[in-house]
């Protein structure tokens, strides 16, 4: 009797650890659901936006400029943004604010990315705290899945004029 429970148990415990590294790997290989918050990616992500996060990109270096991501904070570690890729490795942005009279540019360093809230008036972003490692990228939001009434794949950047092409 004690021996078939204890079979049992273990053969529970078995399959919860297998079922719990398919999870892990899927979460973080794959991707997964991303409640969003905030007014920084206004109008693209409104706040409490349901979006589906692929982790693939990041993986094999596929992240282009354009591409909105999950990132870890440079601020905070314990918490995520998302943001908008606006330059690549040795890509020239402009760093100064779209309402600065004088324009300031610089070149983003190997391993970087710069990022941007579309809602550039309300973002905490690159222009803050700078170019950030591309290894703090978690995923790429490719799909938003609620509000159901703009289900579907989300639209190009308001402020596609910034990126700069040399």
């Amino acid at each position: 009797m004690l021996r078939h429970a204890l079979g049992k148990t273990f053969r529970f415990l078995g399959y919860t650890v297998q079922y719990g590294c398919i999870a892990h790997c899927a979460f973080e290989y794959l991707g997964g659901v991303v409640v969003c918050s905030g007014p920084s990616m206004e109008p693209t992500i409104q706040n409490s936006d349901i979006v589906f996060s692929e982790n693939l990109s990041r993986h094999f270096y596929c992240i282009r400029k354009g591409d909105i991501v999950i990132v870890k904070s440079p601020n905070d570690p314990k918490s995520n943004i998302c943001k908008r890729v606006i330059g690549l490795e040795g890509d020239k942005v402009c760093t100064s604010n779209p309402s600065d009279f004088l324009k300031s540019h610089s070149y983003v360093p190997k391993g970087h990315v710069w990022l941007e809230g579309d809602n550039l008036r309300n973002s905490t972003d690159s222009r803050c705290y700078g170019p950030v490692p591309y290894g703090l990228i978690r995923g790429r939001i490719c799909l938003k899945i609620w509000p159901l009434n703009d289900f579907g794949f989300l639209r190009a950047s308001p402020n596609g004029h910034r990126f700069l092409d040399d």
